[in-house]
């Protein structure tokens, strides 16, 4: 949830580019509701540390349970990318150390891919998370505090990490419908061409918009592909999961304000792509807002091995 809330705020804060005053205290307001939301999750599995170890260590080697835990320190990079500021030591601390984590859960990720230990069952897009998003966000992170150079490196390692998961998602997705409880997590499949427009966005201030529309016709095939198969994943009742959407839909909203800026379009385009996002997102809280009263927001029974 802090993870798809910080992207649609630093979405709206990127359609400041096209005059409108009343963008930024928007962006604002929803970037501090979900530092607030990160603030109040983080206490919360501090405490389950604390109390369940164990339970943690077993989510830690688990392959998929960990790869959703990379939201974590990704999520701690995003506050980097919108409130970080330009060569403040304490920001490169903190992106450092959410790189760290990052990376480790990367390398454990990547390890069981090269050395085919990694479970059919556990072949998912999630597994895109550790190396693809720490690479691309952590890039941002770097370009906004001032570090071209190894903002240019991380965004290189997250396509690296993409293109050695790509095969193997895409081939896992083409065999058949995964197991029902997996099946929200299908929006991180339009992750990775989303949030790499928008990192080389980022990066580059001034890559021209016609380089930017190639990402976003990259990004259109996965979004056809999960359109496509809308029957298979509605099917199954909402689950937090579902927030898997939001990331990549808020990513896409920001690369298309970017095209939009950089290529002459109508500021109206921008202005569709932010709205249709928003309209996602204020689903996506609708329907969790119901869950948590129905007292149903967690899973039923802990993963197991």
């Amino acid at each position: 949830m802090p993870v798809g809330l910080l992207a649609l705020a630093g979405a709206w804060r990127r359609a400041q580019g096209f005059g409108w005053t009343f963008v930024l205290p928007v962006a604002n307001a929803i970037a501090w509701f979900a530092v607030a939301l990160l603030t109040c999750f983080l206490l919360l599995y501090g405490a389950k540390c604390l109390s369940h170890p164990r339970t943690v260590a077993a989510e830690f080697t688990h392959p998929l349970v960990s790869s959703i835990m990379a939201l974590i320190p990704l999520s701690l990079l995003l506050c980097t990318v919108y409130f970080g500021t330009p060569g403040h030591l304490g920001w490169l601390a903190f992106t450092l150390l959410a790189l760290v984590v990052q990376g480790i859960i990367a390398v454990r990720i990547v390890a069981m891919l090269t050395t085919a230990s990694l479970p059919l069952a556990s072949i998912t897009p999630a597994l895109y998370v550790p190396p693809v998003g720490g690479g691309l966000v952590g890039g941002m992170a770097f370009s906004a505090l001032g570090y071209p150079g190894w903002a240019a490196l991380l965004f290189g390692m997250g396509l690296v990490g993409w293109a050695l998961l790509e095969a193997r998602v895409l081939n896992r997705l083409f065999e058949g419908a995964m197991p029902e409880a997996l099946r929200p997590t299908i929006g991180l499949e339009l992750a990775p061409a989303s949030v790499a427009t928008l990192a080389a966005g980022a990066i580059w201030p001034q890559l021209p918009g016609d380089i930017l529309i190639i990402g976003l016709g990259i990004a259109a095939g996965p979004i056809v592909a999960v359109l496509a198969r809308y029957k298979w994943w509605c099917q199954v009742p909402f689950a937090i999961g579902f927030w898997s959407f939001s990331f990549p839909l808020a990513a896409l909203a920001g690369a298309i304000i970017e095209v939009v800026r950089r290529g002459g379009w109508p500021p109206f385009v921008g202005a569709l792509a932010l709205g249709l996002a928003c309209v996602a997102i204020a689903f996506l809280m609708l329907k969790t807002g119901i869950l948590l009263l129905q007292n149903k927001i967690l899973p039923p029974a802990p993963v197991t091995r």
